[in-house]
């Protein structure tokens, strides 16, 4: 299934957001093998797909990564963050994993 993320790179490492209980989040959860394309905002790929591991990150890398998210995306993260506690959410409790590569 495609589903189009937000993410941020680190170390080589991708990092990747969602709600616990999202699709992507259970996906991973059963099967960490992951397929990833560069796309424009509404999906069409422009790059060649690239297979990865994804793992969810411990509390602590999870903290530095969610800094890491704000910081590339402001404004935007921070009104996410506004719409999904209004709508009875908790982005702070968000799943975060690393997708590493079979090349790295």
């Amino acid at each position: 299934m495609r589903t189009t993320v937000w993410l941020v790179e680190d170390g080589g490492v991708l990092y990747v957001r969602t709600d616990p209980e999202s699709g992507k989040a259970k996906r991973i959860r059963l099967n960490p093998h992951v397929r990833i394309a560069k796309s424009d905002m509404g999906g069409k790929v422009k790059g060649p797909w690239v297979d990865g591991e994804a793992k969810q990150v411990d509390e602590k890398e999870s903290d530095r990564v969610r800094d890491l998210f704000r910081k590339k995306y402001g404004l935007q993260i921070r009104l996410l963050g506004v719409i999904s506690r209004l709508s009875g959410g908790n982005r702070d409790d968000s799943f975060v994993v690393g997708i590493r590569f079979a090349n790295s």
